[in-house]
């Protein structure tokens, strides 16, 4: 892979590293917290990485917890 490639790469998967961050601050700021969320190891590798956001498992409470605040509930 050339130098230009592995630049483009690196810039893809921190795109995906700060999106993951901005999800995190804004799901902790709704008194949620996905402790699973995380990249998708498997989108990362290869030449030209497809970073996914994992927002991985919870429990029952933190998904009502989810929904409630994407309802705008506690606001």
């Amino acid at each position: 892979m050339a130098l230009a490639e592995r630049s483009s790469a690196a810039r893809t998967v921190k795109d995906a590293e700060e999106a993951r961050d901005e999800l995190r601050t804004a799901l902790k700021e709704a008194g949620v917290t996905l402790p699973s969320l995380a990249l998708d190891g498997v989108s990362l590798v290869g030449d030209f990485p497809r970073p996914l956001v994992d927002l991985g498992r919870c429990t029952p409470q933190t998904a009502r917890r989810l929904a409630g605040a994407l309802r705008g509930e506690g606001r």
